[in-house]
């Protein structure tokens, strides 16, 4: 897995999942204009390639690049509008969803079994 910089830049995950709710939640309703539906949790590059390594392969080499020009140090989305108005905020942390999106990968990929109460939604 590649690390650019020093991996403390953060960023944020979120499941298709808590997206789509999100967005049902706007279209039925009766508020307009702009709302985040991001997840507030940052984590770090690093912290991220560790996470990934958990389900993945605890053996896999993290290497270390230069990182990439104007690459923002931080992103953390403010989701208090669609909270507020919504009534709305994300529930699949990042740990609980990559376990998710392994398995249906290698079941799809690979032709693992498939475990029923697994959902196929995705991180965005």
């Amino acid at each position: 897995m590649t690390v650019y910089g020093d991996g403390k830049q953060t960023r944020s995950f979120q499941y298709v999942s808590d997206l789509v709710e999100g967005l049902m939640r706007l279209m039925e309703g009766e508020h307009v204009g702009p709302f985040n539906f991001g997840n507030p949790f940052e984590f770090t590059m690093l912290e991220l390639a560790k996470v990934v390594q958990e389900p993945i392969d605890l053996n896999a080499k993290i290497e270390f690049k230069p990182n990439i020009e104007d690459d923002p140090h931080k992103r953390k989305p403010d989701i208090s509008r669609a909270k507020e108005l919504l009534g709305w905020m994300p529930y699949v942390s990042l740990r609980e969803g990559l376990p998710l999106m392994v398995s249906d990968f290698r079941q799809r990929l690979f032709g693992d079994k498939k475990d029923p109460s697994i959902n196929t939604f995705y991180f965005v």
